[in-house]
């Protein structure tokens, strides 16, 4: 059986899943001037992320685990997996993965896969919170992501 994370845990990983999505938009912004303001839109929204994160947080003690019926611990495995880093790191810097992306289309596909992940992160994470701790505020992230890579998307075809 694995150890349960804690609410503190969990919503600490979002939290930082969202500060790499905001501080890689801005990045990217600089980068690509003719899709500034739209990167600095999805960067804002990032911000919004963490912030509902951080407000679900706030509401469970740190050692409080997360309120929900997991009987398999799939769920409890699942963000194991996740915040070993074996799925996506979220303590690497994001600004690193633009090093080497030279064109609009490379970046773009950057952030898609980025997107990619955050769905997949969240949506485990949705299996691992009670409709008390928040799941319906983690199926609008959900989405909310879903929408950006649709958004980048768009962006990518519009080069084509």
């Amino acid at each position: 059986m694995p150890i349960p994370f804690n609410a503190d845990e969990v919503f600490e990983m979002a939290e930082q899943t969202e500060r790499n999505g905001a501080k890689f938009y801005r990045a990217a912004a600089e980068k690509l001037p003719d899709l500034r303001q739209v990167l600095l839109d999805l960067a804002a929204i990032e911000d919004e992320h963490e912030q509902t994160f951080a407000a679900m947080r706030a509401e469970f003690s740190a050692a409080e685990p997360l309120p929900v019926f997991d009987p398999d611990d799939q769920a409890q495995m699942y963000l194991r997996v996740m915040a070993d880093g074996n799925v996506f790191d979220t303590k690497a810097d994001p600004v690193e993965l633009l090093a080497d992306k030279n064109t609009p289309q490379e970046v773009l596909m950057t952030a898609i896969g980025l997107e990619k992940d955050s769905v997949v992160f969240y949506v485990g994470l949705k299996g691992s919170v009670s409709r008390k701790a928040g799941k319906d505020k983690v199926q609008a992230i959900i989405g909310e992501e879903i929408s950006h890579i649709a958004t980048l998307g768009e962006k990518l075809e519009a080069l084509k």
